[in-house]
């Protein structure tokens, strides 16, 4: 999913919010809860590969780093 998660950036154009990764990763993998989507954008934050910060309370901007 890390994977696809990147490619969905890369295609709206290296940023976007946690809800249309979502909507466009349950496309492809059917159900998928907001813990699993959450996890794995903590990873990848961890890892340095993209960046969050928060829109609105319940938002998030999911943007991939400038390496």
């Amino acid at each position: 999913m890390h994977t696809s998660l990147v490619e969905v950036l890369l295609k709206r154009g290296g940023s976007s919010t946690d809800t249309e990764i979502l909507g466009a990763l349950k496309k492809s993998y059917g159900e998928l809860s907001l813990r699993e989507l959450n996890k794995t954008l903590m990873r990848l934050e961890v890892d340095g590969i993209i960046y969050v910060s928060n829109l609105t309370k319940n938002k998030k901007r999911v943007e991939f780093r400038k390496i």
